[in-house]
């Protein structure tokens, strides 16, 4: 399908070719940027809502600043659609996400316009402000932007980089988008907080009224900027008890201000380049704005897959037979089975209620489970204090996002030896999201450190399993459930729950020629390869590992004495993962097989369908058959 860019957006190569059009014809070039964001979404994929919401502040920053010489950063990245197709990436744009395509998120090595790779929250403003001090030190004339949402400044890198920038004395805007939006509508006393400026009538009201006084009164030229700024503080704290947090940082604060306004928002931004030093400008928006659908639900929006942009109607595949759950839903659904069996279960959410699914349990049990927006390591040690009182509290992160609370899990959970449950979703490849969420590194790094139990489930059965396990009253220890993006295996899943033996592995198939061991989902991919290969007349041995840390030693001994030729396979890096485990384990117990590691190479992945990313990180069930045939055609190799 061939989508056309509007007249005037056709012409728009660079933010050049953007600041050669007028400035009352910049509604149209919005209009055309959000309706090319629209087609092009709807038949391709991707995010949606976010950019949707800053298409005049987009057009609007391209057009007062110089860029790439003064520096953008976007905050997470979700709403950088505009930014991409203004900065030379219009044609482009239809490979978004796609394998070999354009990355979903600013990205450096992608364009020059990209000043700051992004993907997490709550980065943009200690970036900027490193690239404004750095300006400064180099005697450089160059501007810094950190364009940050509502929902991200609710993060504690946040505030620690604004505490910097109100005394660094650096020329650093910050504009903060409050939508009251992240992907899930937003919590906290900050949200409280932003609405409180935004909607008090009171300080609207009489701040609008006495700028048109102003407007009227021979003030003249002895009327500065300064005196100024010092009325509104004023009126400010007349009116508004709650309205000092950022200058009390010593940010200089604007606003709120419309932020689709195309024309306010281009004087305001020219204004504020002229304004040295620490500054905030607060830009009200709507989430999914000029598609009705997106505003209205804007969660369901943030990425809603192929559309109808006509009718709405979100594309899904049509299938006929029953198809397995979501491994999220999976754990949506179980643990609200599992508290109502057990009092002491609390659920802990860090901005995902949606995409762990612990939105069940919110909406059955909203004084057991919280979102406490996007605050990873608060989420790990506010589980470490509810588990200190006797509460078994389900954390449910996704893998990447755990590596913000690296040091909680160590400090505030593992050394107290607390029975938090870490649920980590999105673990392995996630496909079309790319390296900023693949997660690739929770074996390793979790396996490192003492008391932890890390487990990983082959199937939906399983996790439910190590789910009940993981809650006993006699399992009082810290315990890691790691669990893939998308589809489980099992159409008839909810089967009564079964304690598992911790450390305890499965032999799910014996053979005579060579052993895979599987830690996780790649274990199905593994069952494929054996059902290739026994038409072949291989006959590998299949067993389950389930546990990284314990290692079922019994079972790998039993290995390691009847196979001399061994493929494991997992969906995480092999640096540190669960093959190295096994090739410590049989160099501390002098064995001699022959070792093929399957997994995430130690390179970064880029992003792609699934089915691409396993295919090109070779642990695939085609990758698998064909590693247990070339470790068997060595030995045929060797012995002629």
């Amino acid at each position: 399908m061939q989508i056309e860019a509007g007249p005037l957006l056709k012409i728009i190569n660079s933010p050049e070719d953007l600041k050669k059009i007028s400035k009352e014809k910049l509604h149209q070039v919005c209009d055309e940027l959000r309706q090319y964001i629209i087609d092009v979404v709807s038949v391709h994929g991707g995010h949606f809502a976010a950019s949707l919401g800053v298409v005049e502040l987009s057009v609007a920053l391209h057009y007062i600043y110089n860029t790439p010489y003064d520096q953008l950063v976007w905050d997470v990245g979700h709403q950088a659609y505009g930014h991409k197709i203004l900065t030379g990436r219009r044609d482009e744009f239809i490979t978004n996400r796609k394998y070999n395509g354009l990355s979903g998120f600013p990205k450096r090595s992608e364009s020059e316009y990209d000043t700051f790779g992004v993907g997490h929250s709550s980065t943009s403003i200690s970036a900027a402000l490193g690239m404004s001090m750095a300006a400064k030190y180099k005697k450089e004339n160059r501007k810094s932007v950190a364009i940050i949402g509502d929902g991200s400044l609710t993060a504690g890198m946040a505030f620690e980089a604004m505490n910097h920038a109100g005394v660094a004395d650096s020329d650093v805007l910050i504009i903060l988008n409050d939508n009251c939006m992240s992907i899930d509508p937003n919590v906290g006393a900050l949200k409280e907080y932003l609405t409180d400026i935004s909607t008090s009538p009171t300080y609207n009201k009489v701040r609008d009224e006495l700028w048109q006084l102003m407007g009227k009164l021979p003030i003249g030229k002895t009327f500065t900027r300064e005196m100024a700024s010092k009325v509104e503080a004023g009126l400010k704290g007349v009116v508004s008890k709650s309205s000092n947090l950022f200058e009390a940082l010593n940010l200089r604060y604007f606003g709120p201000i419309d932020g689709h306004n195309i024309a306010n928002l281009v004087d305001t931004l020219k204004d504020l380049k002229e304004i040295p030093g620490p500054k905030l400008l607060h830009i009200l928006t709507v989430k999914g704005k000029g598609y009705a659908l997106a505003e209205k639900d804007q969660t369901k929006w943030h990425a809603p897959g192929l559309f109808d942009k006509l009718t709405g109607e979100i594309i899904k595949k049509k299938i006929e037979t029953p198809q397995p759950p979501k491994y999220q839903d999976v754990f949506g659904h179980t643990i609200v089975e599992l508290a109502k069996l057990n009092p002491s279960i609390m659920g802990i959410t860090p901005a995902m209620p949606s995409g762990s699914s612990l939105k069940f349990m919110m909406e059955a049990m909203p004084d057991r489970a919280f979102d406490v927006g996007i605050c990873e390591q608060h989420a790990v040690t506010l589980s470490a204090g509810l588990a200190t009182q006797g509460i078994k509290a389900f954390c449910n992160i996704y893998s990447s996002f755990m590596q913000r609370a690296y040091d909680q899990v160590i400090h505030d959970v593992a050394l107290q030896y607390l029975p938090v449950v870490f649920c980590l979703d999105r673990a392995g490849l996630v496909g079309e999201d790319g390296p900023t969420h693949h997660g690739c590194y929770d074996i390793a790094f979790f396996r490192c450190i003492p008391n932890l139990i890390v487990s990983a489930p082959m199937n939906e059965v399983e996790l439910r399993n190590l789910m009940y396990t993981a809650q006993l009253p006699e399992t009082n220890a810290p315990f890691v459930i790691r669990y893939p993006r998308g589809e489980g295996v099992l159409v008839d899943w909810q089967k009564p729950f079964e304690k598992i033996t911790i450390g305890k592995g499965r032999k799910l198939k014996d053979g005579k020629d060579i052993a895979i061991l599987t830690f996780g989902h790649p274990g199905n991919f593994a069952q494929t390869a054996i059902r290739n290969l026994r038409e072949e007349g291989i006959d590998p041995a299949h067993y389950d590992i389930r546990f990284v840390k314990p290692l079922d030693e019994a079972l790998l001994h039993e290995v390691f004495k009847n196979y001399d030729k061994i493929v494991t396979v997992e969906d995480a890096t092999v640096v540190g993962g669960m093959g190295s485990a096994i090739l410590e384990f049989m160099n501390e117990h002098n064995y001699t097989s022959k070792i093929t590691l399957l997994g995430i190479p130690d390179s970064i992945v880029e992003h792609g369908s699934l089915k691409e990313l396993y295919q090109e990180c070779h642990y695939d069930a085609m990758a698998i058959a064909d590693a247990v045939k070339a470790l068997l055609d060595k030995e045929i190799l060797t012995e002629v």
